[in-house]
């Protein structure tokens, strides 16, 4: 399973990479695709309101996974790791890496953050 990042789902959305969009589009396809809960918010609320009913339909298809308590305890050790290592990270991407962990899913991401996540070893990019 890929929990993919709003990051992606942008570019999706605006069309702006065609490579990028037809890569989603077949994992959608093969189901393969989960959302984090705050990826869910992000998108949804970046919407119009005009799309906003469509867009939740759209998304409530996909698994939709949460943080657990494994998630906060997660994040708390990944910040103490962090900052040893002179690594500063966001909270949503800490949040959405940790549940991606969680799922034993990995992350799809333009962002840099998710790649500083990986180079430490937290989580398995796609």
């Amino acid at each position: 399973m890929i929990v993919v990042d709003s990051s992606v789902w942008i570019d999706f959305f605006r069309a702006s990479n065609p490579v990028l969009g037809h890569q989603l589009q077949s994992l959608l396809d093969a189901d393969e695709v989960a959302l984090a809960v705050p990826v869910r918010i992000e998108i949804l609320s970046g919407a119009s309101t005009r799309n906003l009913p469509s867009l939740k339909r759209v998304l409530s298809a996909l698994p939709l996974f949460y943080p657990t308590d494994e998630s906060w305890a997660r994040i708390d050790t990944w910040v103490e790791i962090g900052l040893r290592s002179g690594e500063r990270f966001g909270f949503g991407d800490l949040l959405i890496a940790a549940i991606a962990v969680d799922h034993q899913a990995s992350v799809w991401s333009l962002d840099d953050d998710f790649h500083r996540m990986a180079r430490l070893g937290w989580i398995d990019l796609h």
